[in-house]
């Protein structure tokens, strides 16, 4: 299975109406990063282990470890959980800033200095959730 053909199918498992707000959130995604790369991790590690639920992803940024070594990963994260949806904009420096800049105007949702949670779409103002995916892309490489 291709990674959209992965994606599709695992925003089509979700129940309503999570699966509606996830591919609203996919599809305006795309629209602002048109040209980014698409990931699905499965959330399961080389023993087919679950240890993350599963996650969908996009753009392309290279991580740097201590020890110097290199690894490929996306920019932007999104996870359907029990309560809701999370958002994730990896890569960023500043763990201050998504709570700075968008945590009072965005609305109903938790803001971490990585993470945007929130329970459904209607929740949040979709124009700051935009602007705090735009902002980490800028930040963190090429989408």
């Amino acid at each position: 299975m291709t990674v959209k053909e992965q994606i599709k199918t695992h925003i089509a498992s979700q129940p309503e109406p999570k699966r509606t707000d996830m591919d609203v959130l996919h599809k305006r995604i795309l629209k602002i990063l048109p040209k980014c790369k698409q990931w699905f991790d499965d959330g399961k590690n080389s023993d087919n282990k679950t240890v993350a639920n599963p996650t969908i992803g996009y753009g392309l940024q290279t991580l740097k470890y201590a020890d110097g070594k290199t690894r490929e990963f996306f920019q932007i994260g999104v996870s359907a959980n029990t309560t809701g949806i999370s958002v994730y904009i990896l890569g960023l420096k500043d763990k201050k800033h998504l709570v700075q800049a968008y945590g009072k105007k965005i609305g109903k949702a938790s803001v971490t200095g990585y993470c945007i949670k929130f329970k459904t779409l209607q929740d949040i103002n979709m124009d700051i959730l935009e602007a705090a995916i735009l902002y980490g892309v800028s930040v963190t490489g090429k989408p």
